[in-house]
């Protein structure tokens, strides 16, 4: 079980606008998917990233610009269910607030859906040929993850912790957590490469990798809007 972080102590400047503002357009485009029905598989099909799409030529050549390049952007907004909803949002409002209190709104926007970008070409290279469709915001949001590790890695992170049979509220350094968040998709994405079908679903650990390695190199080219924040306020 990966620990769920609860709260960070970094003091922001600014309002966080935009990562309330995806926080909402998930959620409401959730529950326009709940709306659906029976269509809601149509939908995924068409705004789901297919790698065979892209790696099948057989397929490929008889698809559209938008239809290549809308699902890749479009695919960020829908999720699976309340867990992948919810888990998601949780780890974009935790970490997602700061990055967007250093780096401004432009570029915070920019770290997330380049590492939505990343996550999801990474994700086509890893799964060529595969026929599943792949939804959810969490290579946008591991390009979060990434940028975090980079700026504020002393950060604490309020975090639940689940020991023995037991859940622990512990504060762990962001450097420590978001690690420990890596390593464990990287070497899920190798475990699940070697069973995993063309018409498999899952989890694309894969995108994840992707989106928090983009992540922390854009952290380190792009210029922070403002200085450092304090990172720990609290203990």
């Amino acid at each position: 079980m990966i620990p769920l972080p609860l709260h960070d102590h970094i003091r922001r400047q600014i309002v966080p606008t935009l990562t309330y503002l995806l926080i909402a357009a998930n959620v409401v485009l959730f529950l326009f998917e709940l709306s659906l029905g029976r269509d809601l598989n149509e939908l995924v099909f068409y705004f789901g990233i297919i790698p065979a799409r892209y790696t099948v030529p057989q397929i490929a050549l008889h698809q559209t610009l938008p239809g290549l390049f809308v699902p890749i952007f479009a695919s960020m907004f829908l999720h699976g269910g309340w867990l992948h909803l919810l888990g998601n949002m949780l780890f974009l409002f935790v970490f997602g607030r700061s990055i967007e209190d250093r780096y401004g709104h432009l570029r915070y926007l920019g770290i997330y859906f380049l590492g939505g970008l990343a996550g999801a070409l990474v994700h086509i290279l890893m799964n060529a040929g595969s026929r599943v469709p792949t939804i959810g915001a969490s290579g946008a949001i591991a390009g979060v993850l990434g940028a975090y590790f980079i700026s504020y890695p002393r950060a604490r992170i309020t975090t639940i912790v689940p020991v023995l049979f037991f859940l622990w509220t512990l504060q762990v350094p962001a450097l420590l957590l978001l690690g420990y968040w890596f390593l464990i998709q990287f070497f899920a994405g190798f475990q699940m490469q070697a069973i995993q079908s063309a018409t498999r679903g899952g989890v694309a650990w894969w995108a994840h990798v992707g989106g928090f390695l983009a992540g922390l190199v854009l952290a380190l080219l792009l210029k922070p809007k403002r200085r450092r924040a304090l990172e720990v306020i609290e203990l």
